[in-house]
């Protein structure tokens, strides 16, 4: 007997966690939430290991804390332990991103740090290696303050894991996070005066994504520009050539397919921050930045005013892949057929700051 797929949609948003739900055709959604007591909600995943779904957030007056479901939402649980720098030093303030991997949780907090859990949430433990890093001391807050909002676990090999952070850059561990190399060969920062451009850190990386298939393969949304590295971060290209600007947050890879890459640009980082012409369209890559077509059936195409946060797009696992995108103003959009046609889902909803997916039985 063949078990009926079903389509999670996870959100987090400023008031809460909300679930959407679909069966494996997308065409019809259902809404849960909003959950974790309507907490400020960063990012929200499932770890694929276990099936239980975390949701990392607070803020300077919750305090951090990653909340845990372990019933596909039904009830929530939610733990700090752990989550804290030494006495002394200025204290977490929220998680911002998480990630299951490696038979791990990992959780990226502001101020930039990394902390791992062996026990599904329970119980915290610093990575003190980033923090160490000789040019910690130099790192500086972008808009929303200095935050590890990129994960990246290796697929394959449980030592190496790639951060983000704003206003830092990419950084990279080959040793399960004791020692950490900056990866920012070729991104700009083009807020730096002329001839520092091209730091070894210092860049306002936005969202850093890995292809599917098992390579080094990473695509880099930038404040300034957008990339791509075909070797782990050691030397970026940019592929923002045929965008219609180089300024945006989010980018979700296609689950099979390290060519296709989905991405939501905005006007600019002094323009407003919506999207260009007040008219939305997300933009796709079939040959790895070479060219871009934009996606705009069923988007609307004026008096669109909205930005869409670096989080807040993804796909899932479905053939063909579904495509999704939250607002700040709280709309929902999807895709069931990789962008070609787009539909709003739900509407009125808080912030999104995040969107991922989730398939599996009814």
């Amino acid at each position: 007997m063949t078990t009926a797929l079903r389509v999670r949609l996870l959100l987090g948003t400023k008031k809460g966690a909300f679930i959407a739900e679909s069966d494996a055709a997308r065409r019809s959604w259902t809404l849960r939430g909003p959950f974790c007591e309507t907490w400020p909600i960063n990012h929200v995943i499932a770890d694929p290991a276990s099936g239980a779904i975390h949701a990392g957030g607070g803020n300077a007056w919750f305090g951090p804390a990653v909340w845990t479901s372990t019933d596909l939402g039904a009830s929530w649980t939610h733990s700090s332990a752990g989550l804290a720098y030494p006495a002394g030093t200025e204290p977490v303030k929220s998680v911002w991103s998480l990630a299951a991997g490696h038979g791990a949780l990992y959780a990226g907090v502001e101020p930039a740090g990394l902390f791992r859990s062996a026990d599904g949430g329970h119980t915290w433990q610093h990575i003190a290696g980033l923090q160490d890093h000789p040019s910690r001391p130099h790192w500086n807050p972008g808009g929303a303050g200095l935050i590890l909002h990129s994960l990246v676990l290796h697929p394959a090999d449980t030592a190496q894991i790639w951060v983000g952070v704003s206003a830092a850059g990419v950084f990279h561990t080959d040793d399960g996070g004791i020692t950490w190399q900056p990866r920012n060969r070729g991104t700009r920062s083009d807020f730096m005066p002329e001839g520092q451009r091209y730091p070894e850190f210092g860049q306002c990386v936005h969202c850093l994504v890995m292809a599917p298939g098992g390579t080094e393969r990473l695509y880099q949304q930038n404040h300034c520009g957008m990339y791509r590295s075909d070797d782990g971060g050691r030397a970026w290209t940019s592929i923002e050539a045929g965008l219609p600007s180089s300024f945006g947050f989010p980018a979700a890879a296609h689950p099979r397919d390290p060519e296709t890459l989905f991405l939501l640009p905005l006007n600019g980082d002094t323009a407003g921050r919506y999207v260009p012409e007040a008219r939305a369209a997300v933009w796709r890559t079939r040959d790895g930045g070479a060219h871009w077509q934009a996606l705009r059936d069923g988007l609307p195409q004026e008096s669109a005013y909205f930005g869409v946060l670096r989080q807040a797009m993804a796909t899932d696992r479905l053939d063909p892949a579904g495509v999704y995108f939250g607002t700040g103003g709280g709309a929902l959009f999807a895709s069931a057929d990789e962008g070609e046609h787009w539909t709003c889902i739900a509407q009125h909803l808080p912030a999104i700051h995040s969107v991922e997916t989730l398939v599996g039985a009814a």
